[in-house]
């Protein structure tokens, strides 16, 4: 796969996004993909991927996902991201608040045949569960 392919594929990707496709964003990865990510743990195949994406949308409908760095080499690529959000549907047991909250983190991929074969999201978990008012944080002095 080429860099530039590589590079095709996530400009398509930021787009459904955007729009927030669950559909479009499933047909990126493989059909065997794994999604490791804190709020969903391991999602595996297009099936369960899509419906990550479903629940996603419905617990966040107005997910905004912006896309910053994107780093490619051969089969592996990496892109740091922001997202900002209000929580409106159930979320680990907890009825829709009406919070925003603001989360920034990195996403790890493995690319196999121009798709995402295997991606990891890392970001601040805690700072969001703090956010939405499932944890309490004490001011640091």
């Amino acid at each position: 796969m080429s860099e530039q392919a590589s590079r095709e594929m996530f400009l398509r990707q930021r787009e459904y996004w955007q729009a927030r496709d669950p559909d479009a964003l499933t047909g990126c990865h493989t059909a065997d993909g794994v999604v490791l990510s804190p709020i969903f743990r391991t999602v595996t195949g297009t099936d369960a991927i899509r419906e990550s994406y479903r629940s996603l949308f419905r617990i966040f409908p107005d997910w905004d996902y912006h896309a910053h760095d994107l780093l490619i080499s051969d089969d592996r690529a990496a892109e740091t991201f922001t997202v900002r959000a209000t929580h409106v549907g159930e979320f680990l047991g907890l009825a829709g608040t009406g919070k925003k909250f603001e989360i920034q983190g990195v996403r790890m991929f493995e690319l196999r045949d121009n798709l995402i074969a295997r991606e990891r999201r890392y970001y601040d978990f805690t700072g969001t569960l703090i956010q939405l008012g499932v944890l309490k944080s004490k001011p640091v002095l």
